[in-house]
């Protein structure tokens, strides 16, 4: 039987494995950061009439430049963005890919600063971009004298920035963010996909665009509004960076019901988003209830949770599985990672993990 290995791939992705978070069917699934309260059921009809309306002329190809959406999304973002700064594509992880065909590639570098969104690597490799990582400081933050520093270091073309960061929840400032595009020649790319969980007043990198045209701004549509499932991400820009994507992105790669969807789901942002405060006040619960069973939270800005204090996450994964909860083991030593869900399955994931250090002592 013939394996990968068998085949004449690339040798740069030999031993390369694909991204994936284990799917399993369970009661309380908190492993990948999805929205849990799900799509309002007016808005959800309404998603539906749109796509309806897309069936009668889908034997046309879709609107190439998807104009409607890119108003949409431009309304939505303000901070005076225009059709001209938007791009979108199934998901910010191929929007992330459109970014690294134009502006990566072999001979080019990429720097990340680890842990950080695990994609960003692997599309690095995908699209021949060296990866290199730079330190961060204690407690997972990045200072402007840091970002500074690693630039000088590595001297990249590219700078990632995940703001706020994912898998730890770290916030960014704009003062490194700043710093980081003063300090390099090549691009800085910021991925905000979880800026409608930030506190309140915090500023977005999208007031940093105006005078700055090899900045970018990536968001997503995923997690603020439940639509994990449409497969909508969306970048802001300047024009000419819009014009640089064009050139490597697939004809027609947003299909009329892609577009029909996102068109409708923005145009209800407003209740879309009222779930949002829950899920912050549930991600908060957890910071302040995890101590008391034995665990350290890292402060967070997201829809999740990293916490320390986990002697074997493998083994407390599998005992939170065996109760029907899921959460992330990422790798990083003594930490998991959790969603905030609903009330509810916030309090069942807490209720299921508060016996488990006791109970794998007891097993072993």
């Amino acid at each position: 039987m013939t394996s990968l290995d068998d085949l004449p791939i690339r040798d740069d992705l030999r031993g390369q494995k694909p991204y994936g978070a284990p799917q399993r069917q369970v009661r309380v699934a908190l492993n990948v950061n999805e929205n849990t309260h799900g799509v309002p059921e007016d808005v959800a009809q309404d998603i539906v009439r749109h796509i309806a309306e897309a069936a009668l002329t889908i034997h046309r190809y879709p609107d190439r430049e998807f104009t409607p959406l890119r108003e949409s999304l431009a309304a939505y973002l303000g901070h005076g963005m225009t059709p001209e700064n938007m791009w979108a594509a199934n998901g910010s992880n191929e929007v992330t890919q459109h970014v690294l065909q134009a502006f990566g590639g072999p001979g080019r570098r990429l720097l990340g600063f680890p842990p950080t969104y695990s994609m960003h690597s692997i599309l690095a490799a995908a699209t021949g971009t060296e990866w290199v990582e730079g330190r961060r400081d204690e407690g997972y933050e990045i200072s402007p004298e840091t970002v500074v520093a690693e630039i000088e270091r590595t001297k990249p073309d590219i700078v990632f920035l995940c703001a706020p960061n994912n898998p730890t929840g770290t916030g960014v400032p704009m003062a490194t963010i700043e710093a980081a595009y003063d300090a390099t020649e090549g691009v800085v790319f910021v991925d905000e996909a979880y800026a409608e969980f930030m506190p309140t007043g915090s500023p977005s990198a999208l007031t940093l665009l105006p005078g700055r045209p090899r900045l970018m701004v990536s968001r997503t549509m995923s997690k603020a509004f439940a639509f994990a499932g449409a497969r909508v991400g969306y970048l802001a820009a300047d024009p000419a960076v819009i014009d640089a994507l064009r050139l490597v992105r697939l004809p027609y790669h947003l299909s009329a019901f892609t577009q029909a969807a996102a068109v409708a789901a923005l145009a209800h942002s407003a209740e879309m988003l009222a779930m949002v405060e829950d899920i912050k006040g549930q991600r908060d619960r957890l910071v302040a209830e995890l101590p008391s069973l034995g665990y350290s939270p890292w402060p967070s800005e997201t829809n999740f949770v990293l916490f320390g204090g986990v002697d074997d996450p493998h083994a407390t994964w599998e005992y939170l599985l065996e109760r029907d909860v899921l959460v992330r083991d990422l790798g990083i030593p003594n930490t998991l990672r959790v969603s905030a869900g609903t009330e509810a399955e916030t309090t069942a994931f807490l209720q299921a993990l508060s016996g488990a250090a006791a109970d794998l002592r007891r097993e072993n």
